[in-house]
């Protein structure tokens, strides 16, 4: 900090009679008496968290110590099928009844963070995949910003997933990781050299839009054949509902055909879980796919972790044993012994401190930015 010791502590006496800081116990000592160690309190700085998906929206609102001070609610609001304004609209509504409800007012918010698919670009603040509008110079931040009154930083959903894995996960303390988020769709988190890796524009990653089938399915992109269209979590459901329509014999035969029609992977899984023969395969075949493509993901980038995450993860064993003989297939040996392949522990919600974190940290560099002063940091916290 470029500041004298009496000077350090001043600042922290004055921080901890002000309420803003508390001791926190003793760090290790190399010779001497052991520092003394001080954080933040408990809701100091509060961040309201956005998750935007594609058949539902959640909010949450985090403390600057990542606790839950509003825990993760989910509403009814797809990015698949709103406008716009139409989107905006309502959910500006939800925060206002979120606070209202939980007693917190406007000024207690640092900021918003929101996360959603696509192709995002966080430093113009604009999506390249969803709620494009035909007035290019006006950002989706700053709609999002006029809507909720109050500033924000929107960002690609992988990457939300691979900062909470970076700070609050299996992640944390490693140099080189790949997330691998298997959801509705498929994505990719890049942690090389300690550092998240996000591209020119921030979309690297775009695993699940590499062609890899010749001829195959049109993907939603445009292109025919993308990882995406066999193995992702739309894809299984599609391929769940052709089979089944097709005549196989599976427990899913039991399904309406309204609820096999807006099947979702869960119920693939949970069918899986009870010995459903037709499910497995499915499963085992994504698996396959998946680890081809992971065998050339260690190839490219030698990581020592790979995350598995999102809803198609949650199938384990089903898929990740397909996966490892694939890898052990195209992968070179002496690189993918090094590689540790694992689920993650976060839950489903993990998502929400990614975006906590990376919102804070944007925040308070912004604050310390315009106070113009290395030294002002403290006193702007």
């Amino acid at each position: 900090m470029n500041m004298s010791t009496p000077s350090i502590l001043k600042l922290i006496s004055s921080l901890t009679a002000e309420g803003w800081i508390e001791k926190k116990g003793y760090g290790v000592s190399i010779g001497g008496r052991k520092p003394d160690l001080y954080s933040l309190k408990d809701k100091k700085i509060l961040i309201l968290c956005i998750d935007i998906a594609l058949f539902h929206t959640k909010i949450a609102i985090i403390d600057n110590n990542y606790n839950y001070i509003v825990e993760a609610q989910t509403i009814a609001l797809p990015i698949s099928k709103s406008t716009r304004s139409d989107f905006l609209n309502i959910l500006g509504s939800q925060v206002q009844d979120i606070l209202k409800d939980h007693h917190i007012s406007q000024e207690a918010l640092i900021g918003c963070s929101v996360g959603m698919p696509g192709l995002i670009d966080s430093e113009k603040g604009k999506s390249y995949s969803y709620f494009l509008s035909d007035e290019e110079d006006i950002s989706l931040t700053t709609e999002f910003e006029k809507t909720l009154k109050l500033p924000v930083v929107i960002q690609n959903d992988v990457n939300g997933s691979s900062m909470a894995e970076f700070t609050h996960g299996m992640a944390k303390g490693k140099q080189n990781v790949l997330i691998l988020l298997m959801d509705l769709g498929v994505g990719l988190g890049i942690i090389m050299d300690g550092k998240l890796r996000k591209g020119a524009c921030g979309f690297s990653g775009e695993l699940g839009h590499i062609p890899f089938v010749e001829n195959g399915a049109l993907c939603y992109c445009g292109k025919h054949g993308c990882l995406e269209t066999i193995t992702s979590g739309n894809a299984l459901s599609e391929m769940a509902k052709e089979g089944i329509m097709a005549g196989k014999n599976s427990m899913l035969n039991k399904l309406s055909k309204e609820e096999l029609q807006r099947i979702e992977p869960a119920v693939i899984i949970e069918a899986a879980n009870k010995g459903d023969q037709y499910a497995i395969q499915l499963l085992s075949n994504i698996g396959t796919y998946m680890g081809k493509g992971i065998a050339m993901l260690i190839q490219l980038f030698n990581p020592e972790l790979i995350i598995l995450s999102g809803k198609i993860a949650e199938a384990k064993q089903y898929i990740t044993l397909p996966m490892q003989q694939a890898i052990n297939t195209y992968c070179m040996t002496q690189i993918r012994e090094r590689t540790t392949i694992l689920s993650s522990e976060l839950g489903e919600n993990s998502r929400l401190l990614g975006y906590a974190t990376t919102g804070i940290d944007h925040f308070l560099d912004t604050c310390i930015q315009k106070a113009g002063k290395p030294k002002s940091k403290l006193q702007v916290q």
